[in-house]
This record gives C-alpha cells, sequence and structure tokens, in this order.
C-alpha cells in the first residue's frame, strides 16, 4: 500500500482541526461558545483550503451530511409539535398513578418511558419533558426527586445508544460508515438492553434507603389536562409509521431525512391548531450550525489526506494488540473521553480516524460499535458527560434553591458516587459481551 509523506496540506488541515477542537473543549475555560469555535474553524478551514489548493468552498458544501442534518430539524419539530399537547404529562401520571407508591416500581417505569422515548427522540428534549414532571410527581408523593431524576438522565443516554437516530452521534456515525437503521439496533440493541438492566439494578443499590420509603401521599397535584387530542394520537401514528419507514428504507430506496420529512409534513396538517411560524422557532439552529460546521473542518482534513497519514501509524498499534484488544481499547478511551468532554465534538474527531484507518486496510466494523457505545455510555460519567445531564442537575438545583433545602440537589460529588459507578458497570457489561460475541461485530458487513 502507498505510503503518504508529510507535506503543507497535511499541517495546515491538522492545525485548524486542533486548534478549533481544543477551543470547543476548552469553552467552559474562555468562555467562546462551541458554536462560534466551530463556525470560525469551518470559515478557516475554507480559506486555507482555498489558498493552499486541497479545498474548495464547493467541496466544503458536499463534505456536509445533510442526512444527520435535515433528519435532526425534522425530529425536533416533531417534538416540537408534541409538548403543547400535554400527551407526554398524561404518561407520565398514568405511570405514577400504575406505581402506587412502589418508588423502585416508579423508577423502573419511569426509566422504561424515557428509554422507549429515546429510541426515537434525542435524550435532551426526553429529559426536559420529564424532568419537570418528575419534580412534580415526587414532591406531591413527598418523596426525594434525586434517584429518579439521575435514573431518567442516564436511562436517556444508555437508551439513545440503541438507535440509530436515538442520539446525535449514532446518526454521525452511520453516515461516515454506511451503517442503516435495521444493521444499528441490531447490533447495539441487546449491548444497550444489557446495560440497561445493568443501571437498573445499579440505582436500586445505590439508593436502597431512598427508595424503600413509604410516600406520605399517592395523590398527584396540578395535573396538566390533554389539550389538543387530535395532534398528540396524530403525532404518535405518525411516529409509528415513521418507524416503518426507518425499518424499510432501505428496501424503499429512503434516506431517513426523507421518511423523518414525510412524517413531518403529515403531522403539520393533523395538527390544525399547530403554528408552523412557532413551532419552527423551536428549532436548535446552534445545534444544526454546530454540525455544519464539524462537517465542513473534517471535510477540509480528508482533502488533506491527513487522517490517511495518521492511519498509517495506527496500523502497527491494531497488528500488535490485536483488534479485539483495540476495540475494547477504543471503548473504554471513548467512555472515558466523553465523560469529561461532549461526545459530539469527539465523535466528530474519531469518525475520520478510523476512516482513516480503514483505508489502510483495518477491518474496521468493530471500532464503529466501540465507538457508539463508548461515548454514549460515557456521558453517565460525570454531571458535565451530556447535555442530559446537565438539565437534570440545573433542574435539582433549582429545586433546592426553591425550598432551601441543598440535600435536594445533585452535585458533582453526588453524581461520581451514583453516576460514575453506572457507567463503569455499563462499560464492564459491554465490554464482555463484545468479547463473547466478537465474531457478530467484527463481521457486521459495516
Amino acid at each position: 500500500m502507498e505510503t503518504l509523506v508529510w507535506n503543507t496540506e497535511m499541517l495546515v488541515s491538522g492545525l485548524v482541526l486542533v486548534l478549533t477542537f481544543v477551543a470547543i473543549f476548552t469553552e467552559g475555560i474562555h468562555g467562546i461558545h462551541r458554536v462560534k469555535c466551530a463556525m470560525a474553524g469551518a470559515a478557516t478551514m475554507m480559506i486555507v483550503g482555498h489558498i493552499f489548493g486541497f479545498y474548495s468552498p464547493e467541496e466544503a458544501v458536499e463534505a456536509i451530511d445533510w442526512n444527520v442534518v435535515f433528519l435532526l430539524g425534522c425530529m425536533m419539530t416533531i417534538v416540537a409539535i408534541m409538548i403543547p399537547t400535554g400527551g407526554f404529562q398524561q404518561m407520565a401520571y398514568a405511570i405514577a398513578d400504575f406505581s402506587k407508591g412502589r418508588l423502585f416500581l416508579l423508577l423502573a417505569l419511569m426509566g422504561t418511558l424515557v428509554t422507549g422515548l429515546s429510541l426515537l427522540l434525542d435524550n435532551v428534549t426526553t429529559v426536559v419533558i420529564f424532568g419537570p414532571l418528575i419534580i412534580l410527581i415526587c414532591q406531591s408523593l413527598r418523596v426525594s426527586a434525586i434517584p429518579m431524576l439521575l435514573a431518567a438522565a442516564l436511562l436517556s443516554d444508555t437508551g439513545g445508544v440503541a438507535t440509530l437516530v436515538g442520539d446525535p452521534p449514532n446518526l454521525m456515525i452511520g453516515s461516515a460508515a454506511g451503517i442503516d437503521f435495521n444493521t444499528f439496533i441490531f447490533h447495539m440493541g441487546g449491548l444497550v438492553l444489557a446495560a440497561w438492566i445493568a443501571i437498573l439494578i445499579t440505582l436500586k443499590f445505590l439508593f436502597k434507603q431512598e427508595l424503600a420509603v413509604t410516600p406520605a401521599s399517592l395523590d398527584i397535584s396540578d395535573r396538566e389536562p390533554l389539550t389538543d387530542s387530535r395532534t398528540w394520537y396524530g403525532a404518535l401514528a405518525v411516529l409509528g409509521v415513521m418507524v416503518v419507514g426507518f425499518v424499510l428504507h432501505n428496501s424503499l430506496n429512503w434516506e431517513p431525512w426523507f421518511v423523518a420529512g414525510l412524517g413531518l409534513t403529515v403531522l403539520v396538517f393533523i395538527g390544525r391548531k399547530v403554528d408552523v411560524e412557532e413551532t419552527f422557532a423551536h428549532i436548535e439552529l446552534a445545534l444544526l450550525m454546530f454540525f455544519l460546521s464539524l462537517f465542513i473542518i473534517v471535510g477540509g482534513v480528508e482533502h488533506s489526506e491527513f487522517l490517511r497519514y495518521l492511519g498509517q501509524f495506527i496500523v502497527p498499534f491494531v497488528e500488535k494488540f490485536g483488534l479485539l484488544a483495540s476495540t475494547i481499547a477504543l471503548m473504554w478511551v471513548s467512555a472515558i473521553f466523553s465523560a469529561a468532554i461532549d461526545n459530539i465534538p469527539f465523535t466528530a474527531a474519531m469518525i475520520p480516524i478510523i476512516l482513516g484507518m480503514e483505508a489502510q486496510g483495518i477491518n474496521v466494523s468493530p471500532l464503529w460499535w466501540a465507538l457508539a457505545a463508548g461515548v454514549g455510555m460515557g456521558g453517565n460519567g460525570t454531571h458535565l458527560g451530556s447535555t442530559a445531564n446537565v438539565f437534570i442537575v440545573t433542574i435539582s438545583e433549582k429545586m433546592a434553591r426553591d425550598q432551601n433545602d441543598p440535600t435536594l440537589a445533585i452535585t458533582p460529588g453526588l453524581w461520581f458516587r451514583k453516576g460514575t459507578p453506572a457507567m463503569l458497570i455499563t462499560l464492564l457489561v459491554c465490554s464482555i459481551i463484545m468479547t463473547i460475541f466478537f465474531s457478530f461485530f467484527e463481521h457486521s458487513g459495516v
């Protein structure tokens, strides 16, 4: 195989990549929002690419994975339509009534609901919906909300790993590796189920005293009604059809974004009360711009062949320690980094490196699954490991301030004692499963 020689184009693109990601990862230090950092990096990459002749603006547009961008945008809009109907609230109330004060059952059922929704909806959106509801229910029952809130964050992060559309890093990995919806859930579903069960068991042990309390009241006050049943039930039907579309999208020759786009189009006509301008205003344009910028940056590095150059040095490591050891190592390294920094930019940084390894002739199929599992499970490691975690911590702190009780807040120390063990146990479970069934992941046809 041809050996690549270091050149100026590689140096320039590599510097832009490194400086941009350092700026993104140190957002909390310099105070410049990560989207601004990514946009500046993308603009710089296009300018230097044009100057040195390895990257044009047209190639930058082609480097953007529009499937990821449009799919995220459509799913965000569908959720924005569903939230005001009150349907999510009714689901939470029904679970609380069914549990009849049995707190671990309430935790397990609420966790199941959050996980189920995280298979299709972004986990941040899921906890934004159910976090305040959990606090309302626990306050009505006069029990601690901390176990339920922590479970919502941990289980939503974990559940999102199972499907192609459950977590933004999955979309990035699936698009880069050519993994479809069925292949993704077929390989990650069992892994995530085992990790999910492990988290439930861990939480039952870690919150043994809190979950043994008998609620002082079983009456949930301030229940919100279902305000728009037509839109809610129509949205559920649309989501059901979309799942079928995701499963069959290869047979239909439809990209996932097209399935989501059709579902959104149908839903805006079903929901007569839907204000289109108000709904589209809830799309997280900052997140979409972040993705656009990352794709442009990585595209420039690929065009300079810097990643292929790096890949030829990784090959000897894999050959020395073996593909299995490299796969497990990647999963743990990805988890550790994702516990400390946001998993989206880390995934964006790793994808081209794995593609560079593939260009050197390495079978990277198991590495894709290891990366997906690592960045997904790793988010549970700290209170800053995912945006969902940050939101849960924030609302717990607000609850503590409102009730003038500091013990109601989820502190970094509390998360370290409760959340970090859950992450380590899930990684251990995933490592065991991946080792036992390595041939299944190795020959996945990716």
